[in-house]
Protein backbone atom coordinates (compact mmCIF):
# COMPACT_ATOMS: atom_id res chain seq x y z
CA UNK A 1 0.00 0.00 0.00
CA UNK A 2 1.08 3.21 -1.20
CA UNK A 3 1.71 6.51 1.81
CA UNK A 4 -1.28 8.04 -0.02
CA UNK A 5 -2.86 4.98 0.02
CA UNK A 6 -2.10 3.93 3.72
CA UNK A 7 -3.14 7.40 4.74
CA UNK A 8 -6.14 7.59 2.54
CA UNK A 9 -7.19 3.95 4.69
CA UNK A 10 -6.54 5.60 7.99
CA UNK A 11 -8.78 8.53 7.39
CA UNK A 12 -11.23 6.32 6.40
CA UNK A 13 -11.14 4.09 9.87
CA UNK A 14 -11.08 7.40 11.75
CA UNK A 15 -12.59 10.85 10.82
CA UNK A 16 -14.93 9.75 8.05
CA UNK A 17 -16.32 7.03 10.37
CA UNK A 18 -16.73 9.64 13.07
CA UNK A 19 -18.09 12.42 11.13
CA UNK A 20 -21.02 10.22 9.46
CA UNK A 21 -21.99 8.90 12.91
CA UNK A 22 -22.64 12.68 14.28
CA UNK A 23 -24.38 13.47 11.51
CA UNK A 24 -26.98 9.94 11.87
CA UNK A 25 -27.20 11.52 15.25
CA UNK A 26 -28.90 14.75 14.34
CA UNK A 27 -30.91 13.33 11.63
CA UNK A 28 -32.25 10.30 13.80
CA UNK A 29 -33.13 13.15 16.45
CA UNK A 30 -34.91 15.07 13.61
CA UNK A 31 -39.04 14.50 13.53
CA UNK A 32 -38.63 13.54 9.62
CA UNK A 33 -35.84 11.08 9.91
CA UNK A 34 -35.15 10.99 6.33
CA UNK A 35 -34.67 14.83 6.02
CA UNK A 36 -31.32 15.20 5.81
CA UNK A 37 -31.02 18.62 3.91
CA UNK A 38 -30.11 21.74 5.62
CA UNK A 39 -28.38 19.83 9.05
CA UNK A 40 -24.30 19.72 9.86
CA UNK A 41 -23.76 21.55 6.42
CA UNK A 42 -20.19 21.91 7.93
CA UNK A 43 -19.83 18.32 8.58
CA UNK A 44 -20.50 17.28 5.52
CA UNK A 45 -18.08 20.00 3.69
CA UNK A 46 -15.87 18.49 5.51
CA UNK A 47 -16.39 15.11 4.56
CA UNK A 48 -16.52 15.82 0.86
CA UNK A 49 -13.56 18.36 1.29
CA UNK A 50 -10.87 15.97 3.20
CA UNK A 51 -11.99 13.11 1.11
CA UNK A 52 -11.35 14.97 -1.76
CA UNK A 53 -7.99 15.85 -1.09
CA UNK A 54 -6.74 12.50 -0.08
CA UNK A 55 -7.93 11.69 -3.62
CA UNK A 56 -6.29 14.44 -5.60
CA UNK A 57 -2.98 12.77 -4.51
CA UNK A 58 -3.82 9.41 -5.17
CA UNK A 59 -4.76 10.17 -9.17
CA UNK A 60 -1.66 12.30 -9.28
CA UNK A 61 0.34 9.22 -8.30
CA UNK A 62 -1.06 6.60 -10.94
CA UNK A 63 -1.44 2.89 -10.85
CA UNK A 64 0.97 1.86 -8.18
CA UNK A 65 1.42 -1.64 -9.75
CA UNK A 66 0.91 -2.86 -5.98
CA UNK A 67 -1.69 -6.35 -7.17
CA UNK A 68 -5.17 -6.82 -6.73
CA UNK A 69 -5.62 -6.44 -3.27
CA UNK A 70 -3.91 -3.45 -2.74
CA UNK A 71 -6.27 -2.05 -5.80
CA UNK A 72 -9.34 -3.56 -4.37
CA UNK A 73 -8.98 -2.07 -1.04
CA UNK A 74 -8.26 1.42 -2.44
CA UNK A 75 -11.66 0.61 -4.51
CA UNK A 76 -13.37 0.23 -1.59
CA UNK A 77 -12.21 3.26 0.35
CA UNK A 78 -13.05 5.50 -2.47
CA UNK A 79 -16.73 4.06 -3.00
CA UNK A 80 -17.68 4.11 1.08
CA UNK A 81 -16.84 8.20 0.39
CA UNK A 82 -19.04 8.23 -2.87
CA UNK A 83 -21.90 6.30 -1.07
CA UNK A 84 -21.33 8.91 2.37
CA UNK A 85 -21.55 11.40 -0.28
CA UNK A 86 -24.59 10.55 -1.48
CA UNK A 87 -25.96 9.52 2.11
CA UNK A 88 -25.47 13.11 2.92
CA UNK A 89 -27.12 14.66 -0.34
CA UNK A 90 -23.73 15.92 -2.19
CA UNK A 91 -24.51 14.25 -4.81
CA UNK A 92 -27.79 12.44 -6.35
CA UNK A 93 -28.18 10.93 -9.77
CA UNK A 94 -31.73 12.19 -10.07
CA UNK A 95 -30.69 15.61 -10.30
CA UNK A 96 -27.59 14.73 -12.04
CA UNK A 97 -26.29 13.90 -15.64
CA UNK A 98 -22.89 13.25 -14.78
CA UNK A 99 -21.15 12.96 -10.88
CA UNK A 100 -19.93 16.09 -9.90
CA UNK A 101 -16.55 14.34 -7.93
CA UNK A 102 -14.92 14.14 -11.24
CA UNK A 103 -11.33 13.58 -9.48
CA UNK A 104 -13.16 10.62 -7.07
CA UNK A 105 -14.63 9.15 -10.53
CA UNK A 106 -11.52 9.40 -12.65
CA UNK A 107 -10.07 7.07 -9.95
CA UNK A 108 -12.70 4.94 -9.25
CA UNK A 109 -13.40 4.26 -13.18
CA UNK A 110 -8.66 3.74 -13.30
CA UNK A 111 -8.98 0.75 -10.96
CA UNK A 112 -12.29 -0.24 -11.46
CA UNK A 113 -11.48 -1.18 -15.25
CA UNK A 114 -7.90 -2.48 -14.15
CA UNK A 115 -9.22 -5.61 -11.89
CA UNK A 116 -12.68 -6.11 -13.71
CA UNK A 117 -15.45 -4.56 -11.24
CA UNK A 118 -17.66 -1.93 -10.80
CA UNK A 119 -16.21 1.43 -9.91
CA UNK A 120 -18.01 1.79 -6.44
CA UNK A 121 -17.88 -0.30 -3.40
CA UNK A 122 -19.73 -3.73 -3.50
CA UNK A 123 -20.52 -6.06 -0.86
CA UNK A 124 -17.17 -7.91 -0.15
CA UNK A 125 -15.66 -4.18 0.83
CA UNK A 126 -17.76 -4.49 3.83
CA UNK A 127 -18.23 -8.26 4.32
CA UNK A 128 -15.45 -10.78 2.81
CA UNK A 129 -12.62 -8.43 1.95
CA UNK A 130 -12.98 -5.89 5.30
CA UNK A 131 -9.63 -5.90 6.61
CA UNK A 132 -9.91 -5.59 10.74
CA UNK A 133 -7.62 -3.19 12.62
CA UNK A 134 -7.16 -3.55 16.06
CA UNK A 135 -10.41 -5.94 16.52
CA UNK A 136 -12.67 -3.09 13.88
CA UNK A 137 -12.99 -3.64 10.54
CA UNK A 138 -14.26 -0.38 8.23
CA UNK A 139 -17.53 0.33 8.56
CA UNK A 140 -19.41 4.41 7.58
CA UNK A 141 -20.53 4.16 11.17
CA UNK A 142 -19.90 3.45 14.64
CA UNK A 143 -23.61 2.37 15.67
CA UNK A 144 -24.08 -0.68 16.80
CA UNK A 145 -26.60 -2.09 14.51
CA UNK A 146 -24.30 -1.18 11.55
CA UNK A 147 -21.95 -3.04 13.07
CA UNK A 148 -24.58 -5.78 13.96
CA UNK A 149 -25.55 -5.89 10.25
CA UNK A 150 -21.90 -6.16 8.94
CA UNK A 151 -21.02 -9.19 11.02
CA UNK A 152 -23.63 -11.29 10.42
CA UNK A 153 -24.19 -10.50 6.77
CA UNK A 154 -20.71 -11.78 6.54
CA UNK A 155 -21.46 -15.14 8.06
CA UNK A 156 -24.02 -15.72 6.42
CA UNK A 157 -21.99 -15.00 3.26
CA UNK A 158 -19.50 -17.30 4.32
CA UNK A 159 -21.94 -20.17 5.34
CA UNK A 160 -23.58 -19.68 1.84
CA UNK A 161 -19.89 -20.44 0.20
CA UNK A 162 -19.40 -23.37 2.84
CA UNK A 163 -22.58 -24.72 1.25
CA UNK A 164 -21.77 -23.84 -2.17
CA UNK A 165 -18.34 -25.57 -2.05
CA UNK A 166 -19.94 -28.63 -0.44
CA UNK A 167 -22.65 -29.08 -3.70
CA UNK A 168 -19.47 -28.36 -5.99
CA UNK A 169 -17.09 -30.79 -4.21
CA UNK A 170 -20.31 -33.29 -5.37
CA UNK A 171 -20.32 -32.89 -9.61
CA UNK A 172 -16.64 -34.94 -9.76
CA UNK A 173 -18.17 -37.40 -7.50
CA UNK A 174 -21.87 -38.38 -9.07
CA UNK A 175 -24.73 -38.54 -7.34
CA UNK A 176 -24.49 -42.40 -6.38
CA UNK A 177 -20.95 -41.63 -4.64
CA UNK A 178 -21.07 -42.85 -0.90
CA UNK A 179 -19.35 -39.11 0.12
CA UNK A 180 -22.18 -37.37 -2.08
CA UNK A 181 -24.33 -37.71 1.46
CA UNK A 182 -21.64 -36.21 3.84
CA UNK A 183 -21.57 -33.76 1.42
CA UNK A 184 -25.10 -32.76 1.20
CA UNK A 185 -25.01 -33.07 5.01
CA UNK A 186 -22.63 -30.52 5.11
CA UNK A 187 -24.36 -27.85 2.82
CA UNK A 188 -27.34 -28.57 4.83
CA UNK A 189 -25.58 -27.41 8.37
CA UNK A 190 -23.95 -24.59 6.23
CA UNK A 191 -27.62 -23.66 5.16
CA UNK A 192 -29.26 -24.06 9.19
CA UNK A 193 -26.18 -21.54 9.92
CA UNK A 194 -27.63 -19.20 7.58
CA UNK A 195 -30.75 -19.54 9.25
CA UNK A 196 -29.62 -19.09 12.65
CA UNK A 197 -27.56 -15.98 11.67
CA UNK A 198 -30.83 -14.69 10.14
CA UNK A 199 -32.81 -15.18 12.93
CA UNK A 200 -30.37 -13.34 15.16
CA UNK A 201 -30.22 -10.01 12.77
CA UNK A 202 -34.39 -10.03 12.64
CA UNK A 203 -34.72 -10.31 16.71
CA UNK A 204 -31.77 -7.74 17.40
CA UNK A 205 -31.32 -5.22 14.64
CA UNK A 206 -33.02 -1.96 15.39
CA UNK A 207 -35.90 -1.92 12.53
CA UNK A 208 -35.37 2.22 12.42
CA UNK A 209 -31.39 2.61 12.76
CA UNK A 210 -31.31 0.02 10.02
CA UNK A 211 -33.52 1.84 7.65
CA UNK A 212 -32.77 5.03 8.51
CA UNK A 213 -28.94 5.44 9.55
CA UNK A 214 -27.31 1.59 8.05
CA UNK A 215 -29.12 1.22 4.46
CA UNK A 216 -28.84 4.77 3.12
CA UNK A 217 -25.37 4.29 2.69
CA UNK A 218 -26.37 1.52 -0.26
CA UNK A 219 -28.10 3.95 -2.74
CA UNK A 220 -26.93 3.98 -6.11
CA UNK A 221 -24.59 6.84 -7.40
CA UNK A 222 -23.03 8.04 -10.40
CA UNK A 223 -19.57 7.42 -11.16
CA UNK A 224 -18.80 9.77 -14.28
CA UNK A 225 -21.37 9.45 -16.38
CA UNK A 226 -23.34 6.12 -15.67
CA UNK A 227 -25.20 5.40 -12.58
CA UNK A 228 -24.74 2.33 -9.98
CA UNK A 229 -27.12 0.63 -7.71
CA UNK A 230 -26.61 0.14 -4.42
CA UNK A 231 -24.35 -2.94 -3.19
CA UNK A 232 -26.62 -5.80 -2.72
CA UNK A 233 -26.27 -8.48 0.39
CA UNK A 234 -26.63 -11.26 -2.18
CA UNK A 235 -24.05 -10.18 -4.43
CA UNK A 236 -21.69 -13.14 -3.89
CA UNK A 237 -21.41 -15.93 -6.15
CA UNK A 238 -22.37 -18.62 -3.57
CA UNK A 239 -25.95 -18.09 -3.59
CA UNK A 240 -26.36 -18.68 -7.05
CA UNK A 241 -24.04 -21.59 -7.86
CA UNK A 242 -26.46 -23.43 -4.82
CA UNK A 243 -29.73 -22.19 -7.24
CA UNK A 244 -28.26 -23.64 -10.04
CA UNK A 245 -26.73 -26.76 -8.82
CA UNK A 246 -29.90 -27.65 -6.81
CA UNK A 247 -31.79 -27.24 -10.45
CA UNK A 248 -33.90 -24.63 -7.95
CA UNK A 249 -32.96 -21.63 -11.17
CA UNK A 250 -31.34 -21.68 -14.25
CA UNK A 251 -28.73 -19.51 -16.36
CA UNK A 252 -30.89 -20.29 -19.64
CA UNK A 253 -34.04 -18.58 -17.45
CA UNK A 254 -34.97 -14.98 -19.10
CA UNK A 255 -35.34 -13.57 -15.60
CA UNK A 256 -32.75 -15.28 -13.12
CA UNK A 257 -30.11 -14.63 -16.01
CA UNK A 258 -31.14 -10.89 -15.91
CA UNK A 259 -30.31 -11.34 -12.65
CA UNK A 260 -26.76 -12.69 -13.19
CA UNK A 261 -25.75 -9.97 -16.06
CA UNK A 262 -26.60 -7.13 -13.22
CA UNK A 263 -24.92 -8.61 -10.68
CA UNK A 264 -21.32 -10.19 -12.36
CA UNK A 265 -19.31 -7.21 -12.11
CA UNK A 266 -20.60 -6.54 -8.47
CA UNK A 267 -18.86 -10.12 -7.93
CA UNK A 268 -15.22 -10.66 -7.03
CA UNK A 269 -13.18 -11.84 -10.20
CA UNK A 270 -12.92 -15.43 -8.74
CA UNK A 271 -16.54 -15.09 -7.81
CA UNK A 272 -17.25 -14.35 -11.51
CA UNK A 273 -15.26 -17.36 -12.60
CA UNK A 274 -16.67 -19.57 -10.16
CA UNK A 275 -19.99 -18.50 -11.40
CA UNK A 276 -19.82 -19.07 -15.17
CA UNK A 277 -18.22 -22.61 -14.14
CA UNK A 278 -21.84 -23.53 -13.01
CA UNK A 279 -23.42 -21.89 -15.83
CA UNK A 280 -21.99 -24.68 -17.62
CA UNK A 281 -23.02 -27.31 -15.40
CA UNK A 282 -25.82 -30.11 -15.49
CA UNK A 283 -27.39 -29.74 -12.37
CA UNK A 284 -27.79 -32.08 -9.34
CA UNK A 285 -31.53 -32.00 -9.42
CA UNK A 286 -31.56 -33.41 -12.80
CA UNK A 287 -28.67 -35.89 -12.05
CA UNK A 288 -30.88 -37.48 -9.29
CA UNK A 289 -34.10 -37.52 -11.51
CA UNK A 290 -32.27 -39.30 -14.58
CA UNK A 291 -30.33 -41.65 -12.05
CA UNK A 292 -34.30 -42.37 -10.35
CA UNK A 293 -35.57 -43.94 -13.13
CA UNK A 294 -33.67 -47.03 -13.17
CA UNK A 295 -32.30 -46.73 -9.36
CA UNK A 296 -35.37 -45.75 -7.09
CA UNK A 297 -35.43 -48.82 -5.20
CA UNK A 298 -31.54 -48.57 -4.35
CA UNK A 299 -30.69 -47.92 -0.81
CA UNK A 300 -27.99 -45.70 -2.13
CA UNK A 301 -30.60 -43.63 -4.54
CA UNK A 302 -33.26 -43.27 -1.62
CA UNK A 303 -30.18 -42.27 0.96
CA UNK A 304 -28.83 -39.32 -1.12
CA UNK A 305 -31.24 -38.24 -3.05
CA UNK A 306 -33.26 -37.30 0.40
CA UNK A 307 -30.20 -35.89 1.78
CA UNK A 308 -30.71 -33.68 -1.87
CA UNK A 309 -34.29 -32.87 -0.94
CA UNK A 310 -33.54 -31.87 2.37
CA UNK A 311 -31.00 -29.29 1.04
CA UNK A 312 -33.76 -27.89 -1.15
CA UNK A 313 -35.79 -27.00 1.36
CA UNK A 314 -33.51 -25.72 3.24
CA UNK A 315 -32.46 -22.91 0.93
CA UNK A 316 -36.52 -22.44 -0.06
CA UNK A 317 -36.85 -21.32 3.51
CA UNK A 318 -33.79 -19.35 3.74
CA UNK A 319 -35.17 -17.62 1.04
CA UNK A 320 -38.60 -16.99 2.39
CA UNK A 321 -37.34 -16.58 5.42
CA UNK A 322 -35.28 -13.70 3.82
CA UNK A 323 -37.80 -12.45 1.97
CA UNK A 324 -40.64 -12.56 4.81
CA UNK A 325 -38.85 -11.50 8.00
CA UNK A 326 -35.83 -9.18 7.07
CA UNK A 327 -37.50 -7.73 3.38
CA UNK A 328 -40.81 -6.83 4.74
CA UNK A 329 -39.98 -6.02 8.50
CA UNK A 330 -36.35 -3.91 7.83
CA UNK A 331 -37.51 -2.62 4.18
CA UNK A 332 -41.38 -2.73 3.30
CA UNK A 333 -43.04 -1.87 6.51
CA UNK A 334 -40.47 1.41 7.61
CA UNK A 335 -41.26 2.59 4.07
CA UNK A 336 -44.38 2.96 4.52
CA UNK A 337 -44.01 6.18 6.78
CA UNK A 338 -42.22 7.89 4.20
CA UNK A 339 -43.15 10.94 2.34
CA UNK A 340 -43.63 10.90 -1.41
CA UNK A 341 -40.39 12.58 -1.95
CA UNK A 342 -38.20 9.95 0.01
CA UNK A 343 -39.77 6.59 -0.94
CA UNK A 344 -39.12 7.27 -4.72
CA UNK A 345 -35.15 6.69 -3.85
CA UNK A 346 -35.83 4.28 -0.88
CA UNK A 347 -34.51 1.27 -2.69
CA UNK A 348 -30.74 0.23 -3.23
CA UNK A 349 -31.33 -1.57 -6.68
CA UNK A 350 -32.81 1.61 -8.09
CA UNK A 351 -36.26 0.51 -9.24
CA UNK A 352 -39.49 1.90 -7.34
CA UNK A 353 -40.24 -0.83 -4.13
CA UNK A 354 -43.21 -2.01 -5.69
CA UNK A 355 -40.91 -3.55 -8.35
CA UNK A 356 -38.31 -4.79 -6.43
CA UNK A 357 -40.79 -6.83 -4.25
CA UNK A 358 -42.55 -7.91 -6.69
CA UNK A 359 -38.90 -9.45 -8.14
CA UNK A 360 -38.01 -10.44 -5.17
CA UNK A 361 -40.91 -12.66 -4.76
CA UNK A 362 -39.99 -14.50 -7.85
CA UNK A 363 -36.95 -15.26 -6.88
CA UNK A 364 -38.55 -16.28 -3.17
CA UNK A 365 -40.49 -18.78 -5.08
CA UNK A 366 -38.26 -20.02 -7.40
CA UNK A 367 -35.87 -21.12 -4.05
CA UNK A 368 -39.04 -22.66 -2.99
CA UNK A 369 -39.85 -24.78 -6.27
CA UNK A 370 -43.05 -23.08 -5.35
CA UNK A 371 -46.35 -24.35 -7.60
CA UNK A 372 -47.31 -21.38 -9.99
CA UNK A 373 -48.09 -21.30 -13.62
CA UNK A 374 -46.95 -17.54 -14.16
CA UNK A 375 -43.13 -18.43 -13.70
CA UNK A 376 -41.38 -21.42 -14.20
CA UNK A 377 -40.13 -23.33 -10.91
CA UNK A 378 -38.55 -26.69 -10.41
CA UNK A 379 -41.56 -27.63 -8.42
CA UNK A 380 -42.74 -30.81 -11.45
CA UNK A 381 -39.13 -32.11 -10.98
CA UNK A 382 -39.09 -31.72 -7.16
CA UNK A 383 -42.59 -33.71 -6.75
CA UNK A 384 -41.04 -35.87 -9.21
CA UNK A 385 -38.04 -36.92 -6.90
CA UNK A 386 -39.73 -37.25 -3.83
CA UNK A 387 -42.64 -39.77 -5.32
CA UNK A 388 -40.05 -41.59 -6.28
CA UNK A 389 -38.28 -42.07 -2.89
CA UNK A 390 -41.84 -42.41 -1.74
CA UNK A 391 -41.01 -38.38 0.71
Amino acid sequence: MSKYSHDFDGWIRTSFVEMNTALEEAYFARADRADVEAVGEDVKKQICDEGRAHIVKLVDEGNTDEGFDSAFNLLGNLGLYMASLRRHELTNPAREEKSPHKEASALGMHIATSIGVVPRFATAHLATHNMAVNGRQKSFTTLADEFLFLDYNTRGILAFKRAADALKRILPLGVSHPVTETLLEDAAQALRDVMCFNDVLFEKLNVDRFFYSVRPYYKPYRVGRHEYRGANAGDFSGINEIDMLLGLCHANDPYYSQLLVDKMLFLMPEDQASLRDCMRRRDLLTEFVLAGENASKVQWFRTNAAAFLAVCHLHGEIAAQHHNQLVNSFIAKPSEALEERNLKQVTASGPPLPVLLRSLEVLRDMRLAAHRADIPTSFAEIDTLKKMIGA
